[in-house]
């Protein structure tokens, strides 16, 4: 059985048709593809760096949580060693009122405290923002003791000032105490000035009164 040539036309361009339909099919199925997956990359890219962006903020968050937890640990050591020298009245006999007693010579700047320092004395203007002798002491990371002078040392992590005022309607009685931590790195950015908090810092105060027998 023979073809008649038309037929055979007809049935090879049906079969063109077919591939090319195919082929077309075929290469937008591809395509919609491509697209997807540089959709989902890109939204993957996103949340990546999201999440990116989180794990600095909590890893920040976390250094200043500790840092700050270090620094009321040091500034609350420091203000029990205070509270700790002597400020009372101690009896002077029969009929003789007592006579008061004043830690002046401790040096709570130095590991031991030995003699030679202020003990409770006065502290000078400007103890808690400035590096004043006998009324600062800088530590490193771990709290340990790195110096007492001027200037911060390089391994110190932290600044601790404090200052001792007699209050001014009972000088004699009463004083009040406050002790300062803070970073050495705030302590440099600030040059001096104490215009904001940085939220690393401690400060605590408290007084002290002394009472008759």
């Amino acid at each position: 059985m023979t073809i008649a040539p038309r037929r055979c036309l007809w049935i090879a361009g049906c079969y063109s048709f077919v591939v090319m339909r195919t082929r077309n099919q075929i290469l937008n199925g591809d395509g919609v593809s491509l697209v997807e997956v540089l959709i989902a990359v890109a939204i993957l890219t996103t949340i990546a760096l999201g999440v990116a962006q989180l794990i600095v903020m909590a890893t920040a968050a976390t250094s200043h949580a500790r840092l700050h937890t270090m620094a009321v640990i040091l500034a609350a050591a420091k203000m029990d060693e205070l509270r700790s020298l002597a400020w009372t009245f101690e009896p002077a006999g029969p009929g003789v009122p007592a006579l008061p007693r004043s830690d002046r010579d401790t040096d709570l700047s130095q590991p031991g405290h030995p003699p030679g320092g202020r003990g409770l004395q006065s502290s000078p203007a400007g103890t808690l923002v400035t590096n004043t002798p006998s009324y600062v002491d800088f530590l490193d990371t771990h709290g340990r003791w790195v110096g007492n002078d001027t200037t911060a040392p390089a391994n110190a992590v932290f600044v601790r000032r404090w200052s001792v005022t007699p209050l001014s309607e009972d000088p004699d009685r009463t004083l009040v105490l406050h002790v300062l931590v803070t970073t050495s790195a705030d302590d440099q950015a600030r040059a001096g000035g104490w215009r904001r908090r940085s939220g690393t810092e401690a400060l605590l105060a408290s007084a002290r009164t002394r009472w008759a027998q």
